[in-house]
């Protein structure tokens, strides 16, 4: 590594570890405060958390790969990624605000799953539960790796090196300031992404001369590079939209949701996130595709190196961030990589944490847990779940790494169809969420793990539909739910139109 990119990186990470320190003195009070930031958060620093916590080394690595290889048509994915996005804002993110307040004020999704359904039984918190300390420790520790392998590809250094720096700072922010620190971190990152994805193409544009002979560059490798629906097909396309089913269950983004200070403050978040995720998505794709022309004119080895590695060619916002700028401001652009994996792993560290304190200790060791022995414990299941990640990432598998990889079909399939129908129709019922849930789940690894000729199809939408249509069955053979439910349901609507 050059030393102006370490000292860039240096200067990253202390960033990081004084916003936690920051956030320890300003707003870890009681685990409310700790887990969810006392509902005080602004509409940008939603927007942003919201959008940095989504975004993981995907955006900068993985996206602009695709591109650099195929083009266009590797866009579908982003396109269903934003929609999603937007949907979710419109349909899940005031509504949830208001009825988790409404629901005896609670501050995670299994807790609100139990309060909105008055489930005496407690299985639909304990099975949310479940689902999320399993999966998000596994999704963590993949954030971990990402962070080791980012040092040891980009950076030259050796893999534990990476692994023990990423996580001792995220560790240590999350550690101190809790929900604050992430979502004020995530606010930090969230602008280092989105500056380094603007800037990078409109540098590349420059060096080449001018857009047109970007284009001319590109078509002159290949046209089909600049054809949206060249080597695609109508399942492939579906399958890619579909991503974006994903966003109506994944715990580390709702949590955002209900986080946020105000209701009326929803809609300008809506516009700074999408915002946000038009230029990050876009940035990021175009890195890939205008990276084929600066390479192509300027960097023959390099291309046909690219050319024929996957891997590489997931390196070319690195390749151009060193090519292009002084080693310390290409660093800050790469700090931008660690920024989207750190911001991941930081948002479901806290998710899981906050599972294991208010949905497993309150409910079956300590019911009567006062604020300060919450707080405690919040901080203790934080070091607890980051040590379980921490070994899982010291020999990755591809077991657990292709299990990760099917998790945001799990989480949107299992979560998605409930967190909905929960929120927008009072006629479901408890036994049909939990039902649903777990159909959800199990129709996503049963598409994955078991043989059949239907590969092809992304397993969200079986599993998205197969959950929906479920609950929606299984409460309209149910008796009505009580008038309790009802009023509450009714309460919600009312203080949704008042604002």
């Amino acid at each position: 590594m050059n030393i102006y990119e370490l000292i860039s990186i240096g200067l990253y990470m202390l960033l990081m570890i004084l916003i936690g320190l920051y956030s320890y003195k300003k707003s870890t009070s009681n685990s409310e405060e700790f887990l969810i930031g006392g509902r005080k958060m602004g509409a940008a620093v939603t927007a942003l958390s919201a959008g940095a916590a989504d975004m993981s080394g995907w955006l900068l690595m993985g996206l602009p790969g695709a591109m650099y290889l195929s083009g266009l048509s590797a866009s579908w994915i982003a396109i269903g990624l934003t929609i999603g996005a937007f949907l979710n804002y419109v349909i899940v993110a005031p509504r949830l605000r208001v009825y988790t307040e409404v629901a005896k004020n609670a501050i995670t999704l299994p807790v609100f799953f139990e309060n909105r359904f008055h489930d005496k039984t407690q299985l639909l918190k304990i099975v949310s539960s479940i689902f999320i300390l399993v999966f998000f420790t596994l999704y963590t520790s993949a954030g971990m790796v990402s962070g080791g392998r980012l040092f040891e590809s980009a950076f030259g250094m050796d893999y534990y090196t990476g692994l023990f720096s990423t996580t001792f700072v995220v560790v240590l922010y999350t550690f101190l300031g809790g929900f604050l620190a992430v979502s004020l971190t995530d606010f930090v990152q969230g602008t280092i992404m989105v500056t380094a994805l603007v800037i990078l193409p409109i540098v590349v544009i420059f060096q080449i001369g001018s857009f047109d002979e970007t284009m001319q560059l590109i078509e002159n490798k290949n046209p089909n590079y600049l054809d949206l629906f060249k080597g695609t097909t109508t399942v492939s396309i579906l399958s890619l939209l579909a991503w974006g089913l994903g966003y109506f269950g994944q715990p580390h983004i709702l949590v955002r949701f209900m986080a946020i200070e105000r209701v009326k403050d929803i809609p300008k978040a809506r516009n700074i996130g999408i915002s946000w995720m038009i230029f990050t998505v876009g940035g990021a794709m175009l890195v890939g595709l205008f990276g084929i022309a600066y390479l192509q004119k300027f960097d023959v080895a390099s291309m046909q190196r690219f050319d024929g590695s996957k891997e590489l060619a997931e390196t070319i916002f690195i390749h151009l961030s060193r090519v292009l700028f002084h080693p310390f401001i290409g660093g800050f652009l790469l700090s931008a990589i660690l920024a989207a994996v750190m911001s991941t792993i930081s948002s479901q560290l806290l998710v899981t944490s906050s599972s294991m304190t208010e949905d497993i200790y309150k409910t079956f060791f300590n019911k009567q847990a006062n604020a300060k022995n919450m707080l405690l414990m919040s901080r203790i299941s934080v070091l607890l779940v980051a040590i379980v990640a921490l070994i899982l990432s010291l020999n990755p598998k591809d077991s657990i790494l292709n299990l990760v990889g099917n998790a945001w079909a799990g989480f949107g399939a299992a979560f998605g169809p409930i967190i909905i129908l929960s929120l927008v129709w009072k006629r479901t019922t408890a036994l049909a969420g939990l039902v649903g849930m777990l159909v959800g789940g199990t129709v996503v690894l049963l598409w994955v793990y078991l043989p059949h000729p239907y590969k092809a199809l992304y397993e969200m939408i079986p599993g998205f539909i197969s959950s929906f249509l479920s609950i929606v069955i299984i409460s309209l053979m149910s008796k009505p739910v009580s008038p309790a439910i009802q009023e509450e349901f009714e309460e919600v609507n009312r203080l949704i139109k008042k604002g």
